[in-house]
């Protein structure tokens, strides 16, 4: 995955500035030089490469460093700065200044529009909302058949005729009908159209007349690359786009390249599409997406994406800063071990922890579910007081332990060991120094890459 290559590459190259023992106008060089080598092979336009990275290299050089800040820190920081603006401002849809708020969604054929319409509707469900679906693409063959499938698999209404030929017509008449039902976000789903075909591009104008949409989303193909500007501008001519959302941004070949060429036709992206599945949308924020490509971790999503699959009574985000400063108890550990099935991907998850990023080897996060079931059988064996403090396992407790738990002494000691190497390592990160790969092997390699 290219997007995963330029992470890299922007981390290998910042690690070399905080490896280098003094930073002078050599190492800001060979820095900028890094990062263009970086962009390019993620096909950013060659131009705005050249605009980021001069601008980047003046301020490393002319920039006096803060006062508690090192020059390393700072140049890092600029780095951040830099790209996070590059990439545009964090924008969000206004749902409470009209209810309810009407979505309409256009885009190009093939371009994963139809499921993230549905991918919308469930993010926007997640959040409290009580959203419905239109279905206004009527050439597609089975385009109301995709539709209804994806509504019911998430539990939210759908309207569409599958025999009808009026997308104009059909999007009224939906609209009016969720109006009635006090649905309060109504996301309606038209056909795909490419810019050269006009009478798709004039239906579309129509339908946006029709219904007067509080946002109009364009869908654009991560894939496009640089040749997302030119369709974007094409459909911001013809309808008042609100806002963009990028998809296939999970193992896409341009996937900054069209991130930068949306960009530069002015209309933010707010949401981005990074997988297959209905939960794997989110909403763009620069500098969340700049973090994780730096390695630098996002711990707010990471709060967000628990606080999304657990219900708000068992967990606090108190609780979960407690977690990433390394004070656990064996009882936060299998509590832990039984959310990871809901949280999809563990190397998702992964990748949002500070000082892992992108770092962690596949064949790290590997191996299936029995070593994970035997640890949780073994915790059940202990005490309420053992749980919550480990450090009273001696002996005798072990053997009562392995007995209960019909396991060995050298695996309930396995567990402690594995629960010490965590809590080690989540401690370590929390203060900034990135966990080596040797540490995190023993662990990882009894976690399976995906429970879920």
């Amino acid at each position: 995955m290219v997007l995963e290559k330029l992470g890299k590459s922007l981390h290998s190259a910042l690690q070399k500035i905080t490896r280098s023992g003094h930073v002078n106008k050599k190492t800001v060089k060979s820095l900028v030089k890094d990062i263009q080598k970086g962009l390019l092979q993620a096909d950013v336009n060659v131009q705005m490469v050249l605009d980021l990275t001069k601008r980047i290299e003046e301020r490393a050089l002319e920039e006096e460093v803060p006062s508690g800040v090192s020059r390393k820190e700072h140049i890092i920081t600029i780095v951040y700065e830099e790209i996070s603006s590059f990439l545009g401002e964090k924008t969000e849809l206004n749902l409470e200044e009209n209810e309810p708020t009407k979505v309409l969604m256009i885009g190009l054929q093939g371009s994963g529009k139809t499921t993230s319409t549905a991918k919308l509707a469930s993010y926007y469900k997640k959040r409290g909302y009580n959203p419905a679906l239109v279905c206004a693409d009527t050439y597609r063959p089975k385009a109301y058949e995709q539709l209804k499938q994806l509504a019911e698999e998430i539990e939210v209404p759908v309207f569409g005729n599958p025999d009808g030929k009026e997308p104009i017509k059909i999007s009224k008449e939906g609209v009016r009908q969720f109006e009635n039902d006090s649905k309060d976000v109504i996301l309606i789903d038209t056909a795909g159209r490419h810019q050269e075909e006009e009478a798709l591009m004039e239906e579309m104008k129509e339908i946006s007349q029709e219904i007067g949409p509080d946002e109009v989303i364009l869908v654009i193909d991560g894939t496009l690359g640089q040749q997302a500007e030119s369709q974007a501008s094409a459909f911001k001519e013809t309808t008042d786009i609100g806002s963009i959302l990028v998809t296939k941004l999970d193992g896409t070949a341009k996937g900054g390249g069209a991130l930068s060429a949306v960009t530069a036709t002015g209309a933010p992206i707010n949401f981005i599409g990074t997988g297959e599945k209905i939960e794997d949308l989110e909403p763009f924020r620069p500098e969340r997406f700049v973090s994780r490509l730096l390695g630098m971790g996002d711990i707010e999503t990471l709060l967000e994406k628990i606080e999304e699959t657990t219900e708000p009574e068992e967990i606090e985000r108190e609780k979960m800063q407690k977690i990433m400063k390394g004070k656990l108890t064996l009882r936060d550990f299998y509590e832990q071990l039984e959310r990871v099935s809901d949280m999809g991907s563990l190397e998702k998850i992964l990748q949002m922890i500070p000082g892992i990023g992108m770092s962690i080897p596949e064949e790290e996060v590997k191996v299936g579910k029995e070593k994970l079931n035997q640890f949780k059988l073994i915790m059940q064996s202990m005490t309420e007081e053992e749980l919550d403090d480990p450090q009273i396992l001696k002996d005798s407790r072990i053997e009562r332990i392995a007995k209960g738990s019909n396991t060995s002494k050298k695996e309930v000691k396995e567990l402690l060991e594995q629960y010490q190497k965590m809590k080690k390592m989540i401690k370590s990160i929390s203060r900034g120094r990135p966990p080596k790969a040797g540490s995190l092997r023993k662990f990882f390699k009894q976690v399976p890459k995906d429970i879920g």
